[in-house]
């Protein structure tokens, strides 16, 4: 067992810190064959500044909720959340509401959450139904959307009961997740992930299954919230417990098409903002403050000689993801096994790769509010094959006053989420005090926050996206 130690080794200046070839450099060190999805796909944008308006205007909000959030696919629910017949839930997004529901023939659809007769929302909540009866004078659907009945047939001659099924939004998967778009032309979900499900091929998503859900309000806008995933160099000053195994400055950005980003910190080696730290401590703290990997002891264990922090830790998440997914993972990566592999997918859909403990994060606007928002948690794990999808994990809803701490399925990641989140209010409140008004990025680091707003200008029609 590791006996405690002194903790001694040097915080590095901050100017020279990072080196985005590192993770390439490790990749040629595998023992095993690497995918090709793993090369750098380096971003190359201008270096113009952003609006803070961006972020705290609500015109800004209301042209994203016209221009935006009507054209694109949204990620609502996991497959395992409505398993059975009339097993739906509610995805609201600015004055919108939806019912993705499971049918009695097994399909999920998306209805309006409207009814067409005064308009009176039929669902208020998650939940089970066997039917969609207008709580206000029960005109009702089926499971599928077919009209059923209305009361005082005799009132409604002019009404063709032929026309009156519920209107839907385009409603596809991908891997357990499922998606809506409120634009019926919209390209094809699988389209649009572009290189996702290629990239995924590997990590049997299809034998995902949730096994944490935290959800909780946030006082930001959508964008700022999210954009607190989207880079690494945050670490040294928000993080700075986890940089004895997080080669934060050293992260990979890579920009795939308009729709698809990703971001790839190395673990398992230390900061390039600290000199001196020995192996045993990189392996330790790796595993008790890491939140993903296949043990919480970090004392528990011996760091054999001549083994590195990397190999060591990759090689238990090899024995034990293999143990539990029931799949040879003796071709694996160590980069897949124990690197933070974020995907980002326009517009608010980042997903963690990799074999196991796979992290999703979903941003909304909190309805109409543009200065807060909704920010979804899940992690996957996977079952075994042959056997039935487990039922998802309950939704955990946050008081504004609670701490992701007191998430306790989500272990140490609730102390990571928990200093992220104290960021985001003093970045509203930052962004609306700025006198220039602008956003100076990092021209690589922050790339990703660049790709987004380029894209969302797109579907804006406005700056380079007219």
């Amino acid at each position: 067992m590791n006996k405690p130690v002194e903790i001694k080794f040097t915080v590095n200046p901050p100017e020279t810190a990072g080196d985005p070839l590192v993770f390439q450099r490790l990749l040629k060190e595998e023992t095993v064959a690497v995918p090709d999805y793993l090369k750098s796909v380096p971003p190359s944008f201008g270096d113009e500044d952003l609006d803070a308006a961006r972020y705290t205007s609500r015109d800004f909000h209301r042209l994203e909720a016209q221009r935006m959030w009507t054209r694109t696919w949204q990620f609502v629910a996991r497959e395992e959340e409505i398993p059975k017949s009339g097993d739906h839930v509610l995805y609201d997004i600015i004055d919108k509401s939806i019912i993705v529901m499971r049918g009695d023939d097994g399909v999920i659809r998306g209805f309006y959450n409207s009814c067409l007769h005064r308009g009176r929302a039929l669902r208020t909540q998650n939940g089970c139904a066997g039917q969609l009866k207008c709580p206000f004078h029960g005109f009702t659907w089926d499971l599928r959307g077919r009209f059923k009945s209305k009361p005082c047939e005799w009132d409604f001659q002019h009404v063709d009961n032929d026309k009156m099924e519920l209107p839907q939004v385009r409603c596809e998967s991908w891997a357990g997740f499922v998606f809506i778009n409120f634009d019926m032309d919209a390209q094809p979900l699988i389209e649009f992930l572009g290189v996702v499900p290629d990239h995924f091929r590997n990590y049997t998503m299809e034998r995902s299954c949730s096994i944490a859900h935290v959800q909780r309000r946030l006082a930001c806008n959508w964008k700022v919230g999210q954009e607190a995933f989207f880079e690494a160099m945050h670490t040294k000053v928000t993080h700075p417990g986890i940089m004895t195994f997080t080669a934060d400055v050293d992260s990979q950005y890579d920009v795939f098409d308009d729709h698809i980003a990703r971001a790839i910190t190395p673990m398992g080696l230390p900061s390039a903002n600290l000199s001196g730290v020995d192996q045993a401590t990189v392996m330790r703290d790796m595993l008790i403050l890491s939140g993903r990997m296949s043990s919480t002891d970090g004392d528990g264990h011996t760091l054999p000689e001549g083994m590195t922090a990397r190999q060591y830790v990759g090689e238990l998440n090899r024995e034990m993801f293999s143990a539990i997914s029931g799949q040879d993972l003796s071709q694996a990566t160590l980069a897949e096994l124990e690197d933070a592999i974020l995907y980002s997918v326009f517009p608010n859909f980042q997903v963690w790769s990799g074999y196991f403990g796979n992290i999703v994060y979903r941003f909304i606007p909190d309805g109409d509010d543009h200065e807060h928002c909704l920010f979804d948690v899940y992690v996957l794990g996977r079952y075994q094959e042959g056997a039935d999808c487990p039922p998802a994990a309950p939704l955990r809803r946050l008081g504004d006053d609670q701490s992701f701490n007191q998430a306790p399925e989500i272990g140490a990641l609730g102390d990571v989420f928990e200093e992220d989140m104290r960021n985001l209010p003093h970045m509203m409140k930052g962004l609306k005090a700025s006198k220039s008004g602008k956003l100076k990025l990092a021209s690589y680091q922050e790339s990703r926050i660049r790709h987004h707003h380029l894209t969302l200008d797109k579907y804006l029609g406005i700056g380079g996206g007219k």
